[in-house]
């Protein structure tokens, strides 16, 4: 791994551009881990949506059990793992909620199919079987009929604001390369952690 970069947003950025067309379908997911009030661990993947200085956006339902999780301690981690690059990277910060302009911006521009299962789906909570929720999505459907999807109330964006952002680099032997940026006010300070 070269000498370290001032912004650890833009060599993230980097390296994501550089994973994508080698997966298409997997350069935005990332592992996010969450943790409930007595600290016990989730963890699931999620497509994160845009990686700025402000931070890591993501999107759920909010009454699921990782927006819970979320609401009860808002401390989060996020891992991205690139097998094509042999890049990983490990980011750990508190996590805030969206405004509603922004998930109504975002929510406006997903595939209606998307949008309509938003509302059909009780995510996290017992389904009694497929054909409850097909017949859910079936009653969404006839609901907004015709017109535009509104985002849900209970549906909306989270942005995990880095406090700690460690990129790891796969060599032979397991001498993997490691350097961790940990906030400082509004910069960042540079270490490299043994493998």
């Amino acid at each position: 791994m070269s000498l370290p970069a001032p912004d650890p947003i833009a060599r993230f950025l980097e390296l994501q551009a550089t994973a994508a067309p080698l997966e298409p379908e997997h350069a935005t997911a990332a592992t996010l881990a969450t943790a409930d009030l007595e600290g016990r661990p989730s963890a699931r993947i999620v497509l994160v949506k845009s990686a700025s200085p402000g931070g890591f956006v993501f999107y759920t339902n909010r009454e699921s059990r990782k927006g819970r999780e979320l609401d009860g301690n808002p401390w989060a981690a996020l891992c991205f793992f690139w097998p094509s690059i042999v890049r990983q990277v490990r980011v750990e910060g508190t996590v805030e909620r969206l405004d509603d302009a922004e998930s109504d911006a975002y929510f406006a521009s997903r595939e209606r199919g998307s949008q309509v299962g938003a509302w059909a789906s009780r995510q996290s909570t017992p389904l009694p079987s497929r054909e409850a929720l097909e017949d859910r999505v079936r009653h969404v459907e006839a609901r907004f009929a015709g017109q535009p999807v509104p985002r849900p109330p209970f549906w909306g964006g989270y942005r995990l604001n880095p406090q700690r952002i460690e990129f790891w680099q796969g060599k032979e032997s397991r001498l993997h390369d490691r350097l961790l940026y940990e906030r400082d006010g509004d910069g960042w300070v540079t270490a490299r952690l043994a493998p």
